[in-house]
Formats: structure tokens, C-alpha cells, sequence
């Protein structure tokens, strides 16, 4: 068979590191880069005799999460024992839940496709901890690993999707658009360089039209958006591969060799009874009123699709524009602080913001400010939308406009106090545009007269070396000539020259 013959189905599992202040069950910091093993206590280390204290800031962030999801939120759930042993997992076993999680069925409108992706359930768990197999600054460390327990009951919202996703580019855009929901709910940093936000996907292939599923092959522990789309198309392939060959799948759990762009045995994939779940005893079930979950509801921030859809409508922006400028709820503040300053000019604002911004945070550094905290950024929307006011009226052309708003930002990268005037430093660097016509006529007839050969060009037909002749006149007056103005006044000393 092809392998246009075959449909991959896939689904994710997400865990999400949710932002509190402490762990889920223990007063430890919540926090990332500590000294290995220095955020513990006798709770996350199940030490003998000890009692788990829920936190009520991760369930409030579950439960806003899964509000923004679209999730039915349970008013009961229960906690629950999964059993195993690992170096990692102190215990041995993981507070997690089973058969009644914090929520289900929830749906994400995804960002790149025009669809939405099915969410099963949603339920709070502990993490475990993170083996280190080099040692500190890097070095080997044959034949051992080292533990650091520091991740040990950080809250976790797990996030399992039906298996509704049908190929690589769809997985990575959920996961885009999570990272989206995330952020703008500030539920998690979603750092997936940090563990905040990692992805088991499971992958399985079927005839195309067929209903049955096939046999399914789990890849772990996936921590960036492109190599969850590599490990699921290299997996997709190795299973067509498989099943070309008239041999099966293999239900496992798999890695990622980054490097090798290649999946892995791991080992054989466990079931639920694996685990042996039981109800956890130290815990009672948590039991949610009314009241608490329409308080979170009533205080959710305006979600990503809902925003990309109010940009376009209220901003008259593409569909490519408004995702980009929602990518991020920081660049969409930016924005539309910049559009309440200069309202006249929204699409210009959009190209700059899209494009000027974020290649100067990209090369300099530098901060976007957002809706809470717009002093902090380089260069405030404010100032951003003054600039192009400068290049709308005239003052400045598109390109010195773009020299002043990138000066600007080097300045305040280099000294928060920089001064924010952008027609000052226009004036500084002596880029205001030329409007004086004698100044400019002047030029164009100097241009003409220099140039006889190029000129007899233009008149026996060659209009376009009008570029050619704009040009000098931009080369005389360094940039500053105004150019509605210079080409007129280039057609009159062309027109009164002699031939």
C-alpha cells in the first residue's frame, strides 16, 4: 500500500506545569534552576508518617484552565494512587486522578487549521522528579544517573485529547495553540525548555475510511513543538513501513532521539491496571461549589480565537495578521495600545508590530510591555505609534521611519532612560524628509543635466529609467528628498531638456 493509503491517528497527552507559588501538596517553592535537591520536604520526598495538604491556588488554576477549554468542570472528584516504581518518584507511587477527573470534555479551536481538537478529560497529578545523567557542567557519568527531587509535587493539570488529530502539522498547532491559551490565562509559563509544558504523543495508522484503530505506539517526554512534529512523522512512516511489510505494530512507549530524528523502544506500554489505581486515602474528594467555579469563569481574559476574530472584524486585518499579533497576549496589548494612539492607521501599525518589533526584540533584546505592565516596554506603543504618524504626514520616509523607531530601540536597550522623542531624533540624525519643491526641482535638474546619455534614453521611450533618475536625486538630497514630490518634478527638467 501507498502511504496515501493510510490515516494516522494520534492523540496527546499534555502535562502542563501550573503556576503557584507552591507544590501541590507540601509548602515547597514552585520554582525553576534551584540547587538540585534544595526545594524538598518530608511530604514530596513520602517520608513515612507524613500527610498531603491539597492547594487551593493549583486547583483554582485547573479549574481555570479547563474553563478555558471548554471542559465541564466536576463539582466532585477524587484523587487517586498510581503505583510504580521509579528513582524518580520517591513514593512509590503519584497522587494523580482516575476514573472521576477535575474535568472532561473540553475543545480547542486550533490556530493554523480551521478546526477544533476534541479534549477528553483534564486532572490534577503531581509531578515527579527529573534524573540527571551528566553530571553538573556536563560531564559523563557512565552507567549512573543522578536524581534532583526539586520537581517533586510541582502541580500538574494533565491534558489527553481524543485521538482526533491526523498528522504532524495538526499536533504541533494544538500544541502552539495551547501554549497560547496558557499564557493568556496565565495558568503556566508553558516553557517547554524548563519541563513546564511537555507531550506524550501516541500514534497508531489505519487503512484510510476504516473505523477500526490500529495499535497504537506512545512517544515520551516530547519538549519543543518541532520535535513533537518529528517524532510523530518519523513515527508515522515507521508504522506504514511495518505495515507494508506485513508485520505489526508493537503497543510500546518510545523516545526521541533528537539528534537522529529517530523513536526508540522504551518499553512495553503499560496498561491501566498496570498501575493498580486505588482511591488515595489521605485525601478526601474535592468537592467544588457553585459559586467558586462561575467566579473563575466570570474572571477568564479574553481567549486567543475569540481575540484573532475581534482584530479582524474590529481592525479590518487578515487572517495571517491577526493570528500573528495573538500569538502572544503581550503583542496583541502592544498592538492595540498603539491603534488607541493612532487609530487612523491600524494596518500600518499591524505590519509594523509584525515585522519592525519583532525582529528588533529578536536581534536586541528587549521587552513588548503588555496590558499590565506597558512601562516596562523598550519602546512604548505609544512612541511606536508616533513614528508612524511621522511617516504617514510625510515628515519621514518609510525607511528613515524604520532608522528612528530601531535607534530608538537600541538606545533604550542600551539606556533605560533614553530620551522617546522620535521627531528629536529624526531631526538628529537628519532625516526629515525635504518638502521644499525649489529645493527639489533644483536637485532633479541637476540630476538631469549630469546624465544626457540616460536622458535622450527617456525620451525616445525608456519611461522606466525615471528610476534611474530618482535615484540620483535621493542620492543628492542623502534620502531626505520627499519622493511624491521628486518624481514630478524629475518628469519636468526631463520634459524641458534638450535633446
Amino acid at each position: 500500500m501507498a502511504r496515501s493509503d493510510y490515516e494516522a491517528v494520534i492523540g496527546l497527552e499534555v502535562h502542563v506545569q501550573l503556576k503557584t507559588e507552591t507544590k501541590i501538596f507540601c509548602n515547597c517553592p514552585n520554582r525553576f534552576g534551584a540547587q538540585p535537591n534544595t526545594l524538598v520536604c518530608a511530604v514530596c520526598l513520602g517520608y513515612p508518617g507524613t500527610l498531603p495538604v491539597l492547594n487551593r491556588a493549583a486547583v483554582d488554576q485547573g479549574i481555570r484552565l479547563a474553563l478555558a477549554l471548554g471542559a465541564t468542570v466536576h463539582r466532585r472528584s477524587i484523587f487517586a494512587r498510581k503505583n510504580y516504581f521509579y528513582a524518580d518518584l520517591p513514593k512509590g507511587y503519584q497522587i494523580s486522578q482516575f476514573d472521576r477527573p477535575l474535568a472532561e470534555n473540553g475543545r480547542l479551536p486550533l490556530t493554523q487549521h480551521d478546526r477544533e481538537v476534541e479534549i477528553e478529560r483534564l486532572h490534577l497529578e503531581e509531578d515527579a522528579g527529573k534524573l540527571l545523567h551528566e553530571a553538573p557542567g556536563g560531564g559523563q557519568l557512565p552507567g549512573t544517573s543522578l536524581v534532583d527531587y526539586n520537581r517533586c509535587g510541582t502541580p500538574l493539570l494533565e491534558i489527553v485529547t481524543t485521538p482526533s488529530l491526523r498528522s504532524a502539522e495538526e499536533a504541533q498547532d494544538y500544541l502552539q495553540s495551547l501554549h497560547q491559551v496558557l499564557t493568556t490565562t496565565g495558568t503556566s509559563d508553558g516553557n517547554m525548555e524548563e519541563g513546564s509544558l511537555r507531550c506524550d504523543a501516541n500514534v497508531s495508522m489505519r487503512p484510510v475510511g476504516s473505523a477500526v484503530l490500529g495499535t497504537k505506539a506512545e512517544v515520551k517526554n516530547l519538549n519543543s513543538f518541532r520535535f513533537v512534529a518529528r517524532a510523530i512523522e518519523y513515527e508515522i512512516e515507521r508504522q506504514c513501513a511495518l505495515l507494508d511489510r506485513g508485520e505489526r505494530v508493537v503497543q510500546e512507549t518510545r523516545t526521541f532521539d533528537s539528534e537522529r530524528g529517530v523513536t526508540q523502544p522504551l518499553r512495553s506500554k503499560e496498561e491501566a491496571h498496570d498501575y493498580r489505581y486505588f482511591p488515595e486515602p489521605d485525601l478526601p474528594p474535592l468537592v467544588l461549589a457553585a459559586a467558586r467555579v462561575d467566579a473563575i469563569a466570570a474572571a477568564l481574559p479574553e481567549l486567543p480565537w475569540t481575540r484573532r476574530a475581534r482584530l479582524a472584524a474590529d481592525y479590518g486585518l487578515d487572517a495571517d495578521d491577526a493570528r500573528l499579533l495573538t500569538a502572544e497576549p503581550a503583542l496583541a496589548d502592544y498592538y492595540e495600545a498603539a491603534v488607541a494612539a493612532l487609530p487612523a492607521q491600524p494596518q500600518a501599525l499591524a505590519n509594523w508590530v509584525t515585522n519592525d518589533v519583532l525582529k528588533l526584540r529578536k536581534e536586541h533584546g528587549g521587552a513588548i510591555g503588555g496590558a499590565e505592565d506597558s512601562a516596562s516596554a523598550t519602546v512604548p506603543a505609544a512612541t511606536l505609534a508616533q513614528t508612524v504618524a511621522l511617516v504617514d504626514d510625510g515628515t519621514l520616509s518609510t525607511s528613515a521611519g524604520k532608522t528612528v523607531f530601531e535607534t530608538l530601540w537600541q538606545r533604550r536597550c542600551a539606556d533605560a532612560d533614553a530620551a522617546l522623542d522620535p521627531a528629536a531624533l529624526a531631526a538628529e540624525l537628519g532625516l526629515v524628509q525635504v518638502r521644499d519643491a525649489d529645493q527639489i526641482a533644483a536637485w532633479a535638474r541637476e540630476a538631469v543635466a549630469a546624465n544626457p546619455k540616460q536622458v535622450a534614453q527617456y525620451r525616445g521611450g525608456k519611461t522606466k529609467l525615471i528610476g534611474f533618475f530618482v535615484g540620483q536625486v535621493m542620492r543628492a538630497s542623502r534620502g531626505r528628498a520627499a519622493p511624491d514630490l521628486v518624481q514630478a518634478a524629475l518628469r519636468d527638467a526631463l520634459d524641458a531638456a534638450e535633446v
